[in-house]
């Protein structure tokens, strides 16, 4: 007897992740194969600002992507030469698409956000000014705190857990970030099954149901990768499994 085909069966989800180089791209790309496992339907496309100078080819799959994407995920935007051949396409994008996250760039690419209610606006209150202090924490002796910005991105999410409301949509924007800082496999699935499970719409809806989200997998700041072990780096030598 041949299997029902239900709505989500029939819909098509696409997502794009633009970003400047393809530092993550094995991460990412398995995750993208896992997810089409989990939820078919789903469609995973890495695009890296950093290959368009060399590969025209490469700008037009991006533009093509964009225009059809349901999710667009953006980070590391920063110069003309890379925000300048597809801001356009983001910005005619960005009202028709279920959700735009845009993070680690520059400003005409951060304000560009929408996730649920959350949108950047520019005011420097809210959920902007804890961006602003994450940029900006700064140690003792001068300079930033790289360990101090990533103990409050952690801390944040645990916070806005418990406010109701458009909180919990910023509560998304910092989890994100916490997700692609941390790029495993594991974190990029998790990435965009996180968008998928809060903002899928229309006839794409039903996927919401089919991809689960567990919390970011967090990674020591220094350790030594080994591939039997559970979580694959350990901090110290004496946590490494023994040879005979």
């Amino acid at each position: 007897m041949p299997r029902r085909t239900s709505d989500a069966d029939k819909a098509r989800l696409r997502v794009a992740l633009i970003t400047l180089d393809g530092h993550l791209a094995g991460a990412a790309n398995k995750a993208f194969a896992q997810l089409s496992r989990e939820a078919p339907g789903i469609e995973c496309s890495m695009h890296c600002a950093g290959e368009w100078g060399s590969d025209p080819t490469r700008l037009d799959a991006c533009l093509e992507a964009v225009a059809v994407a349901d999710v667009l995920i953006v980070c590391m935007l920063f110069m003309e030469e890379h925000i300048n051949p597809v801001l356009p396409a983001l910005e005619a994008r960005r009202d028709d698409c279920d959700a735009m996250l845009c993070f680690m760039s520059a400003g005409d690419v951060m304000k560009l956000t929408k996730i649920g209610s959350f949108t950047m606006d520019g005011k420097q209150s809210g959920p902007l000014a804890l961006l602003r202090r994450l940029r900006g924490a700064k140690s003792k002796q001068g300079g930033s705190s790289g360990a101090k910005q990533m103990a409050m991105l952690r801390r944040l999410p645990r916070i806005l857990r418990f406010i109701p409301g458009k909180a919990q949509d910023v509560r998304v924007y910092f989890l994100a970030m916490q997700y692609w800082l941390a790029g495993s496999q594991k974190n990029m699935r998790n990435l965009i099954a996180l968008l998928v499970s809060r903002y899928a719409s229309g006839p794409r809806e039903p996927f919401r149901k089919q991809v689960r989200v567990t919390a970011p997998v967090e990674y020591p700041e220094t350790g030594v990768y080994h591939p039997a072990l559970k979580r694959k780096i350990a901090e110290t030598v004496e946590a490494l499994p023994k040879t005979t």
